[in-house]
């Protein structure tokens, strides 16, 4: 039968041959099993023969390379194909249905339609025969990479990875399966899809280098788009480019006949006239050959022409006058003029100059004892030098924009504390007012009034006993702020109720005196000098208290459950600035003086353990890191400090980033922030990382800067939320400013 008959036939018998199909569709799912042993043992038998495919044995399954795509596996294809014809044709015979053996070899639309839609039925891309897939989403699957699920399905239950098979069973399956080199596996679904002909034929021409689908034709005819009826200008005024240029040939031929006689000598050209061999005496010789000579020749400087002052007989202005000589002679010898004018009748009477010969030998060292040399300058590119330093989004959480304001004070804000919970803040002003205010909300819950300006304010640490210390003037106060629960606040009435006070010892009875606070039901401790710094250690009970005038005498510490106040033991070694007890051990005390900051141990009779040396102007401020191996130092000059006190006595960095004095600095006590602040209305929030590890050292990265309030008085004070990443500071313009993340 020939082609044209079979698509003739084709034609009349398309509709009885799709239900024929379907009848040998569901016939062959009746008889999955005894097809699946015969098709593998014709496949066995087509291995062992040779006639499918040529199996290259280094190749695993999943893998596709462009040898994948030859002839002779696509010539397997069409053999499979054959087979699972010869296939539904048995079994369409054993079933007694009609089916012709030769729809295998029809030619034409017809057999590409069926090929269709047998792809179609055995296509993995349908989403109604694909199981739920992997909802991993747009995540990097080495985040799965330890576990064993990969992804969830839609009820929220974890869906697990699929056992991957080993080299063997790879290879055994690549013998026993022929279409196995057709098999992709799919990371983000976890599944192995098939390849579809279709798709194989698409990847094949890709990988020759063609289009995809063979219906594109590479050479289309050219569609001429331009009108050009009555085109009077050109499309383009640009000149002819050199591509368009065709040489002549006569002219080649010309200089080809040129080139001979000039070789054979024939045409001669006029030799170039030789330069004199002439310089000038007097001249400059840095254009002369020794340039070209040696290339880091240098041309020594040229002496001083002489002019009409060194004349024999100059004119009478150039001549000193008397006075003009004894001026000379009370001059320095470096400022002194060399040469001094004469004047003399004739070129006879001129006597020898008597610095001749000194003046010669000096010219003679600087030409030899002062070599020049060319140097080749060293080219660095200044980023190279510059440390590579993480992200700021790696860094995140930290504070970089303002959120709320705290306004009530009517003259500048001069300190500020944070309560350990983190819901209340007080805050000192120089109209003499100390304030509490609620975090969140910016409420102000309680005011008082003082008739000195308020220096520091701080929060005892323990969370049982809300007391606030205020210092101002030579008082120092210590307030109930009335925040706590009811048995809370008897403890509290009966810490600060003066009863019977011990008696104090002299020297420290000549230091500060404690008198009970009638107006606001507190203490007040009276001493003889201005207070500038206090702070709480970190249990709670004991005081420091900074008086810079106060000289040897200018640190104490007073003792709140005992009422008493103690002189330390040191001898004290300048004016101090600033004082801080160690957040770990119980009896270290640092104390910070103008330029050098000196750690104690109290427990030893004030013990001297480590000196750090600053190099700083003036100390301004210093804060300790949560650890305590770290401190950092702010200065009047606008520098600050970092000291690692188990690595050495000098800074470890020494960072210069504000124009002007520094006021405070601060740490955060769980993340690794810490702050500074200065008078020139800005704050510099820092990344500080100290590791665990004592042989990498601490990370300090510059994060942000906080700007906001107005040049007036500057940032006076920041602290940092015990809790959140937040920080506040405290500003000349009477303002608070919270900013957060």
């Amino acid at each position: 039968m020939t082609k044209k008959s079979q698509a003739a036939n084709e034609d009349q018998t398309k509709e009885p041959k799709k239900k024929i199909a379907s009848l040998v569709k569901s016939q062959k799912e009746q008889k999955v099993s005894a097809k699946e042993v015969k098709s593998l043992k014709e496949e066995e038998e087509d291995l062992l023969s040779g006639t499918d495919s040529d199996y290259d044995g280094d190749s695993l399954s999943g893998s596709l390379n462009s040898d994948d795509f030859d002839s002779d596996i696509f010539d397997s294809e069409d053999d499979g194909s054959n087979r699972e014809t010869q296939e539904g044709d048995e079994g369409s015979d054993d079933e007694g249905e009609l089916v012709d053996s030769e729809n295998g070899e029809e030619d034409g639309s017809d057999e590409e339609g069926s090929e269709q839609r047998e792809v179609a039925e055995e296509s993995d891309s349908s989403e109604d025969e694909v199981a739920p897939r992997n909802t991993v989403g747009d995540v990097p699957l080495e985040w799965y990479k330890d576990e064993k699920h990969i992804g969830y399905d839609i009820t929220g239950k974890k869906i697990t990875k699929k056992e991957k098979q080993d080299k063997l069973d790879s290879f055994l399956a690549t013998m026993d399966d022929s279409k196995n080199w057709r098999k992709v596996y799919d990371e983000y679904n976890d599944e192995e899809v098939e390849l579809t002909k279709e798709e194989s034929k698409l990847i094949r021409r890709m990988l020759k280098g063609e289009a995809p689908h063979a219906d594109f034709d590479p050479y289309a005819p050219y569609v001429d788009w331009f009108k050009w009826d009555d085109a009077i200008h050109p499309l383009s005024s640009a000149p002819e480019p050199k591509r368009r240029f065709i040489p002549s040939k006569w002219e080649a031929k010309k200089v080809v006949k040129y080139v001979r006689a000039i070789r054979k000598g024939l045409i001669k050209f006029d030799k170039p006239e030789e330069e004199p061999n002439v310089y000038l005496l007097w001249g400059d010789d840095s254009t002369s050959d020794q340039k070209s000579k040696h290339l880091t020749y240098i041309p020594p400087p040229k002496l001083k022409l002489p002019g009409h002052e060194e004349s024999y007989n100059p004119s009478l202005e150039y001549i000193p006058t008397e006075e003009e000589k004894a001026s000379y002679e009370l001059m320095y010898e470096e400022d002194r003029p060399k040469f001094i004018p004469k004047r003399f009748t004739s070129l006879r009477s001129i006597p020898a100059y008597e610095n001749a010969l000194k003046e010669s030998f000096d010219r003679c060292l600087d030409l030899y004892l002062c070599p020049r040399v060319r140097k080749k300058r060293i080219n660095i590119d200044p980023e190279s030098l510059k440390p590579k330093l993480p992200s700021r989004k790696d860094l995140r959480p930290y504070p970089n924009s303002c959120y709320l304001e705290y306004k009530g004070h009517t003259g500048a804000v001069t300190s500020i504390s944070t309560e350990l919970s983190g819901q209340w803040i007080a805050s000192g002003s120089t109209d003499g007012s100390v304030r509490i205010w609620e975090v969140e909300t910016g409420r102000c819950l309680k005011v008082w009034q003082f008739d000195e300006p308020v220096k520091c304010v701080a929060w005892n640490p323990l969370p049982d006993f809300p007391i606030l210390a205020v210092a101002m003037g030579i008082d120092l106060v210590f307030l109930n702020t009335e925040l706590g629960t009811d048995e809370e606040q008897q403890r509290i009435e009966e810490l600060l109720r003066l009863d019977n006070l011990p008696e104090p010892d002299e020297a420290a009875a000549a230091i500060a005196k404690w008198l009970p606070d009638e107006k606001y039901r507190g203490i007040k401790i009276r001493h003889f000098k201005n207070l500038s710094y206090i702070d709480w250690h970190p249990r709670g009970d004991y005081l420091s208290a900074v008086m810079p005038g106060g000289e040897t005498r200018g640190v104490v510490i007073h003792q709140l459950s005992a009422h008493s106040t103690k002189r330390l033991p040191i001898k004290m070694r300048g004016l101090p600035v600033c004082t801080l007890f160690h957040p770990n051990h119980r009896g270290i005390f640092i104390i910070a003086t103008k330029k050098y900051v000196r750690v104690y141990n109290l427990h030893k009779n004030g013990e001297p353990i480590k000196k750090l040396e600053t190099g700083l102007r003036e100390i301004s401020s210093m804060a300790i890191h949560p650890g305590g191996d770290n401190l950092v130092v702010g200065s009047k000059e606008g520098k600050m400090c970092w000291f690692d006190m188990d690595l050495s006595s000098k800074p470890y960095k020494i960072l210069k980033n504000h124009p002007k004095d520094i006021t405070n600095v601060g740490f955060h006590r769980s993340y690794p922030l810490f702050a500074s602040c200065s008078e020139d209305s800005t704050a510099y929030v820092f990344h500080g990382k100290v590791y665990n590890d004592l042989n990498q050292n601490p990370l300090i990265v510059p994060l942000e800067i906080l700007r906001g309030h107005s040049s007036k008085g500057g940032v006076l004070d920041c602290k940092f939320h015990p809790r959140q990443p937040w920080l506040f500071t405290a500003g000349g313009d009477s303002v608070i400013k919270l900013y957060c993340h």
